[in-house]
């Protein structure tokens, strides 16, 4: 892209993405100054090319935000004939590489706060995702351009824009590059150097009462994704996968531009490593399956209901795009309590959260390539919620990806969770 941060073409990754089976796909690039005209003038034509090119692909318009205050964010625009002036409007405005000679005043969290206002206000407003949130960490539970205050803030000012954060980053591809023909932090899962992924999953998703814990606790709609970040393949000596070959974000949806991006706003969605899986279904019903509930969903129960947790995956049998048929090793549910706002928004722990079931071959029932299984949560009486994960490896938490750790061998995938909120 002239100007922009990947020597691939718009036109070139629909085709790709096209390629390894995705059905949409967002187009986010950012550069410097004044790259909203790039945008409008050269990026968006070639999206309508791409559109007339790969037919059968949506293809949101959208950019990587230079996060004022933080670092990047995915900026995914609604398609309507006002699209292209939606998105110069915000990057003009806000993007705080956009102007020269750089003005500090533009990289603050207030003017961060004041884009997601001036989004939110829109007829047709965006979704913003915080990408790779803890890649300029400098430890685990430590935090650096991304902060917990942040992401609340965002999320309090523009709840059904700021809908949440990439829980597997992209730039996945480094480890498999030779030693030496690329710089460590390029070799590194997701150029995480400092504080690695786990499993390919960043910390503030992986860690099991942690940052997104915290935030689920307080009752917050709050969501996790992949992306590929696609700038340059692992093949032609990027750190990169092509859109999809390695990571996929799914939708619940209809195959529309609208019903995409509803799914997004509204948490109906899984995401995969590696094609591990290819679909995952995941219901909280009551005893008499009157009331139900699926992923990004709520479920009203009466005090001291049962609960079951309904999990259906499929386990596609074929290989995935680096060779290997990886398998389903195991599942976890993930049980939490919502207390409501935290007093410190800061906070980063939900000690409620824990896995309460592990799920493994003998726990499941397979039929074909789908696996099948029911917990029921007994005598409910608080609020919360529950999500699920799932692996091939043998590890029961994920731990730190070593640099050089192939990708392919350590698959997660990771599902947005279902509210259970208690009534008297």
């Amino acid at each position: 892209m002239i100007g922009g941060d990947s020597n691939n073409t718009i036109r070139t990754n629909a085709k790709r993405a096209a390629e390894h089976g995705l059905a949409w796909m967002a187009a986010t690039d950012h550069g410097g100054p004044n790259h909203s005209k790039l945008n409008r003038d050269q990026a968006y034509p070639e999206v309508l090319q791409a559109r007339r090119e790969t037919p059968g692909l949506i293809l949101f318009f959208g950019m990587e935000l230079d996060t004022p205050g933080a670092e990047h964010s995915s900026v995914i625009v609604p398609k309507t004939p006002a699209e292209r002036d939606t998105l110069f409007g915000i990057e003009s405005g806000y993007n705080r590489r956009e102007p020269w000679p750089a003005d500090p005043t533009w990289d603050t969290e207030r003017r961060m706060l004041d884009a997601l206002t001036h989004m939110r206000a829109l007829p047709a407003p965006p979704v913003v995702i915080a990408n790779h949130p803890s890649r300029t960490a400098d430890g685990v539970g430590q935090y650096g351009k991304v902060s917990p205050h942040e992401l609340r803030n965002w999320n309090d000012t523009a709840p059904t824009v700021a809908v949440g954060m990439e829980g597997a980053p992209g730039h996945q591809a480094g480890p498999l590059l030779s030693p030496g023909s690329a710089d460590e932090e390029h070799r590194a899962r997701g150029a995480y150097r400092r504080a690695p992924t786990m499993g390919g999953f960043d910390q503030m998703a992986a860690i099991v009462g942690g940052v997104w814990d915290s935030m689920l606790g307080e009752g917050r709609r709050w969501w996790i994704t992949a992306t590929s970040d696609s700038h340059r393949h692992y093949t032609e000596g990027g750190s990169d996968f092509w859109p999809g070959e390695y990571s996929k974000t799914y939708v619940k949806a209809t195959r529309t531009y609208d019903d995409v991006l509803d799914g997004l706003r509204n948490g109906r969605v899984f995401v995969t490593l590696g094609d591990l899986v290819s679909e995952v279904d995941v219901t909280a019903q009551t005893a008499d399956g009157r009331r139900r509930a699926e992923i990004g969903g709520a479920l009203k129960v009466p005090r001291g209901s049962d609960v079951a947790i309904v999990i259906r995956v499929r386990d596609p049998a074929g290989e995935n795009f680096g060779g290997s048929t990886p398998s389903v090793a195991r599942i976890d549910l993930i049980r939490g309590d919502v207390t409501g706002p935290a007093a410190d928004r800061s906070a980063d722990q939900n000690p409620t959260a824990r896995v309460e079931k592990r799920f493994g071959p003998a726990d499941w029932a397979r039929d074909g390539e789908r696996l099948n299984m029911v917990y029921t949560l007994r005598n409910v009486t608080a609020d919360g919620y529950v999500r699920i994960r799932g692996t091939n490896g043998a590890e029961l938490e994920p731990a730190p990806d070593a640099i050089g750790e192939d990708p392919w061998a350590d698959l997660w995938f990771y599902a947005n969770p279902i509210f259970i909120e208690v009534e008297d």
